[in-house]
């Protein structure tokens, strides 16, 4: 019983451990953008996303 335990403490770690690495790549990501929206705001050219240029 106290290698189940063990064990999932340990996963329960890591699964914490990576929500916290996504959370920070999330808020990372939209200060990113919202940076680069607002200098392409002021010089008053176009916003566009990669996505939408593939179009």
């Amino acid at each position: 019983m106290i290698a189940f335990i063990n064990e999932f403490l340990s996963y329960l770690l890591l699964v914490i451990i990576m929500a916290a690495i996504a959370v920070c790549g999330v808020f990372t990501g939209k200060k990113l953008r919202d940076k680069k929206n607002a200098k392409a705001a002021s010089e008053g050219a176009p916003v566009t996303d990669a996505a939408e240029e593939g179009k």
